[in-house]
């Protein structure tokens, strides 16, 4: 019998090296992973669906650029496109935006973090990467104001340090893990089986 999960979303946010983490997290979420998994990356303005299509089939979670008023769902890993912030809004669907730039950074993960802990609450999973600027740290914290669980990847795991560790710094999280440890945590939390 599996214990009613308390977590509804995950949001991730990445920048330099955040790609290498992430091969390391989503191609091993299962199938039945109960909740959706929101991305942002830093990224060129133009670039193009490569990564899109390099994650889809490397798992069992479909992967997509978010789409306007799009519905999420488990089942998908929902990225920020090229060049839009990506908020999240109180019915639990997408809004894209080309407000200005945050930390240089069009999708600006603050923006992400902090639309998402406003929509979830307590039931929010916010995870920082690998990257070499601050972008994340106040939107990290905003999470753990709001109750939500706050993860980190071990700066010395991380292809660049400064974005965990700023994050770290600002927010202290309540786990600061490797990326392989952060897929696992993430499978034991949410799919616990009891007796």
């Amino acid at each position: 019998m599996r214990m009613k999960n308390r977590y509804q979303a995950i949001v991730i946010g990445a920048s330099a090296g955040g790609t290498i983490a992430l091969q390391k997290i989503l191609p091993f979420l299962p199938a039945e992973f109960p909740m959706p998994v929101i991305i942002a990356q830093h990224l060129h303005p133009l670039q193009d669906g490569a990564a899109i299509i390099h994650y889809n089939g490397g798992g069992a979670l479909i992967v997509k650029d978010a789409d306007e008023k799009e519905s999420l769902h488990a089942g998908f890993v929902y990225f920020a496109p090229p060049n839009y912030h990506l908020l999240i809004e109180d019915d639990h669907t997408f809004s894209l935006s080309v407000d200005a730039k945050v930390h240089y950074t069009r999708p600006s993960v603050d923006v992400l973090f902090e639309s998402a802990a406003d929509a979830y609450g307590t039931g929010l999973i916010g995870i920082i990467l690998s990257g070499a600027n601050q972008d994340g740290a106040d939107g990290l914290l905003r999470i753990k104001q709001k109750g939500g669980l706050t993860v980190v990847q071990d700066p010395q795991d991380a292809e660049v340090s400064y974005m965990p560790q700023t994050a770290i710094e600002t927010a202290r999280p309540d786990h600061i893990l490797t990326a392989d440890e952060i897929c696992k945590f993430l499978i034991e939390l949410t799919l616990q089986r009891v007796p």
